[in-house]
């Protein structure tokens, strides 16, 4: 498998004249003013009033509406005006392009809120995250080796982000993955690190004879037992407790399908290798093991490439210290180095997944 052409097309060559690469640069060194002045032209309802607005409002007429004084509607539009996320004309103010998709681009709420409500502030440390190998930005929550250790106990608007972002670039793409994964006609599917058991519920509605079993942390299969009672098909989803950071855990064996969903990017290229190579321990020729994962260089529209490299962070800040949104190659190496072959290897899932079929050496 190869990276698509974005590399060379998008990166491979200096895009900006000079004027241009100098305002980039000082975009970067007010990204986080300017990111705090959209996110509550949103909130408090400016960007809205502007998108509805016909010829545009002044900065009185904001202010009247919004309740907000004079002198914070004024600085919040200066600053989305030089920002570019809104136009001015004879005193009056209106959404430009960039604004309105601002406030209605679900994928820009989504990452907004991520990175305001669970990174910014981590990324203060993201220095010594760096430097350490550690993701020292978590401190800022509570006193875990990982995020995902705290993850039941993280403030409550915090887990929603948390979840909200988690969700939105999953759920999209199990409409057209759960074909390809029964297509093999597995009739028993593990599911590594299945969370809340979201895909666990999809499977076991989508066919009634598999049963799913989800391997995660005890407090992860604590709340996925929680989101799965009393649903449909819940009485074939069970729970598997393991730690797969120790390497000494294996996988448990006979399973048909083996499920991983953006699971495999919240660990370093060491724990990716080891993980994999417990699952093809676990499994026999006929078995096959589903790695979904959002490759940053096999997305077909820059932005979304974008988006990934820069998710990268959270990782390095907040998560873990060590993984990262994988580059594809890297994925296969890993693979192939842990006694798996890719089978096929599907792009465009979703928004922006790729699904690798992989089954055993042999």
């Amino acid at each position: 498998m190869q990276h698509s052409p974005l590399l060379e097309t998008a990166y491979a060559k200096e895009r900006q004249p000079a004027s241009q690469a100098q305002r980039l640069a000082h975009e970067i060194s007010f990204g986080p003013v300017v990111f705090q002045v959209s996110r509550l032209m949103v909130k408090f309802g400016v960007m809205q009033l502007l998108v509805n607005s016909g010829e545009g409002m002044t900065i009185d007429e904001v202010a009247g509406k919004t309740g907000l004084s004079r002198y914070a509607v004024q600085v919040l539009l200066e600053s989305s005006l030089t920002a570019g996320t809104v136009l001015c004309s004879a005193g009056r103010f209106t959404a430009s392009k960039a604004g309105w998709f601002l406030l209605n681009d679900p994928l820009v709420k989504v990452n907004m809120a991520f990175n305001h409500d669970v990174n910014y502030l981590g990324w203060f440390r993201l220095e010594e995250a760096l430097l350490n190998g550690a993701p020292e930005g978590l401190k800022v929550f509570g006193d875990w080796k990982t995020i995902y250790e705290g993850l039941s106990s993280l403030p409550e608007q915090v887990q929603k982000s948390w979840f909200d972002f988690d969700h939105y670039y999953s759920d999209g793409t199990f409409e057209e993955a759960l074909p390809v994964v029964f297509g093999y006609h597995p009739r028993t599917l593990l599911d590594v690190g299945g969370n809340t058991g979201r895909w666990a519920l999809r499977c076991v509605e989508y066919d009634a004879g598999v049963q799913v079993t989800v391997m995660d942390l005890p407090p992860q299969l604590e709340m996925m037992k929680r989101q799965t009672a009393g649903r449909k098909g819940a009485e074939r989803i069970s729970a598997h407790a393991a730690d797969l950071l120790d390497g000494n855990v294996p996988f448990p064996a006979g399973f048909d399908a083996i499920w991983m969903s953006q699971f495999l990017d919240c660990f370093s290229e060491e724990a990716v290798t080891s993980i994999l190579t417990r699952a093809a321990a676990s499994m026999n020729a006929g078995s096959r093991l589903f790695i979904m994962e959002p490759l940053w260089d096999r997305q077909r529209f820059e932005t979304a490439a974008y988006c990934l490299a820069q998710t990268s962070l959270y990782f390095t800040a907040m998560a873990n210290g060590n993984s990262k949104m994988f580059y594809s190659e890297d994925l296969v190496r890993y693979a192939e180095t842990a006694g798996l072959e890719i089978e096929k290897s599907i792009d465009g899932l979703g928004m922006a997944h790729t699904l690798l079929v992989c089954k055993k050496k042999q």
